[in-house]
């Protein structure tokens, strides 16, 4: 029993109609089903190619062999024949050829003939599913809508007319209960080409969704007229967007919101009553902080551009108000701004500005050698490095009320000293002592690759394992031992 070449063509017919596939894809994907049905009945390891004539229906079974180098010792001789033996009957081919062999006509069994329609509906499947990847490859990131069909395993199949998709579970608002008949809006997150095939994966989740559910809401938005510079969303129960403005007639604010608060009501009902905070983006970050933390009221705000941190203080009553239920406000607000926002009362803002300034005092003491009573007064002038102490303005120093003119200078004197020491340990880190170079069997390119590793002297050499010196270095183990006994020698000596 053979699969007719009748069967062939109907089923190139009706799958092309039914699947809107081209009838090229169908033929292309039953001759490679067919080619693996015929492989599984052949008690050998082979490589089949099948032809099926577009027009009868009648397909031809051909053996091929790859042509590989005669010196290949991993020659499989089901699929692979040596170059030297291809070219005995076609002197023309080369290595990466093929010859092919007509084979017999093929007779399936009943089961194996089951099999073979069953691949082919699966090669038409995988075709399917590549032409729709083919089409929604340029929506990615871009709105689709549909209908549910149905909830399998906690993932949402999402039919969007031309195509089927699969909204996950991670991707759903939670609490929402989709149900099958449910039109719903969605991101096109990506097209996953890992599965079964490429399969399109949506999302509900992202702040990107609800950007582009505001540029499909706001007509200024799409005109370019107002931007969403930002969107931070707690999915389901708060979210927060950055607007801004570029025509100072229209707010941005009330176009987002729209009449009666028509434009935000659209897009919260899409999101199942998700609230929106509108919040106008400025370029000063203080006031940005201020208005992506409303409706809380800030007294004020400590910047850190170093760790892009904030020190945000509150009262004690707007405390709970900035820092929301669960956290949420203040998390929202840090999404949104791009910084850490570190929410305080104003006694723990001063407790902490107590605690840097005994660190400051410290360091002040310490590197320019002054008592407490001096250097807290510069920490409470807010001098903050020996930088600002070397290099300011004379003046700034000599407005200090408690500081005369002689004092200042030699502040100043001093900061300098502890910054030019300071940058000459740092150099001097790397670089070799004048004993380790005049070492017996030493030179220059190896005491300088010992002295980066922290071997900068012949006394720390020796009290090296001749491992730790290879570990470092390219030499013999002879030579490592001889330059590490060369340094022990004052020891012997003594």
């Amino acid at each position: 029993m053979s699969i007719s070449n009748n069967e062939i063509l109907q089923m190139a017919e009706v799958v092309s109609r039914e699947k809107e596939l081209d009838k090229e894809i169908i033929f292309i994907a039953i001759e490679a089903a067919l080619a693996t049905a015929i492989k599984k009945l052949h008690p050998d390891d082979i490589e089949v190619r099948v032809n099926i004539n577009r027009t009868t229906g009648k397909y031809d079974t051909y053996r091929v062999w790859d042509v590989i180098e005669d010196s290949d010792e991993n020659l499989f001789p089901d699929r692979q024949i040596a170059l030297t033996d291809a070219r005995r009957d076609s002197p023309q081919l080369n290595v990466g050829d093929q010859i092919e062999e007509l084979m017999q006509e093929v007779n399936f069994g009943r089961i194996a003939a089951q099999a073979a329609k069953q691949v082919i509906m699966q090669k038409v499947r995988e075709a399917k599913r590549n032409q729709i990847a083919e089409r929604y490859h340029g929506k990615v990131g871009e709105l689709v809508s549909g209908l549910v069909r149905r909830v399998d395993h906690g993932n949402a199949i999402i039919d969007l007319g031309d195509a089927e998709a699969i909204l996950p579970k991670s991707g759903m608002i939670a609490r929402e209960g989709l149900r099958p008949g449910d039109r719903i809006r969605a991101l096109l997150k990506t097209i996953d080409t890992e599965a079964r095939g490429p399969q399109l994966i949506l999302t509900r989740v992202s702040p990107e969704f609800l950007i582009k559910l505001f540029r499909l809401e706001v007509p200024e938005v799409g005109e370019g007229i107002i931007e969403i510079l930002g969107a931070a969303r707690d999915p389901g129960s708060r979210s927060k967007i950055a607007v801004r403005s570029n025509d100072g007639t229209i707010d941005p604010v009330g176009a987002c919101v729209g009449i009666r608060g028509s434009r935000v009501q659209s897009v919260s009902n899409e999101i199942a009553g998700e609230k929106v905070d509108i919040i106008v983006h400025s370029e000063n970050l203080g006031e940005f902080v201020i208005q992506a933390l409303a409706p809380a009221e800030i007294e004020s705000i400590y910047i850190d551009d170093s760790k892009e941190s904030m020190d945000v203080v509150v009262t004690e009553e707007n405390l709970s108000r900035a820092i929301g239920r669960g956290g949420q406000n203040v998390r929202l607000a840090s999404e949104l701004t791009g910084w850490e926002l570190n929410l305080m009362s104003e006694s723990e803002a001063m407790e902490k500005q107590d605690e840097e300034m005994q660190v400051l005092v410290g360091q002040f003491m310490a590197q320019l050698d002054i008592d407490e009573n001096v250097a807290g007064i510069l920490a409470q002038e807010n001098f903050a490095s020996l930088e600002e102490i070397a290099y300011v303005p004379k003046n700034e120093l000599m407005d200090i009320e408690e500081f005369d003119e002689e004092l200042v200078d030699e502040l100043r004197s001093r900061a300098r000293d502890s910054l030019l020491r300071n940058a000459f340990a740092d150099e001097g880190e790397g670089i070799p002592s004048e004993d380790l170079l005049k070492l017996e069997g030493m030179d220059p390119d190896l005491a300088t690759a010992l002295a980066k590793s922290g071997i900068r002297t012949s006394e720390e050499l020796a009290e090296c394992a001749v491992d730790e010196v290879l570990e470092i270095v390219e030499i013999s183990e002879e030579d490592a031992g001889k330059l590490i006994m060369t340094a022990r020698a004052p020891w012997f000596a003594e």
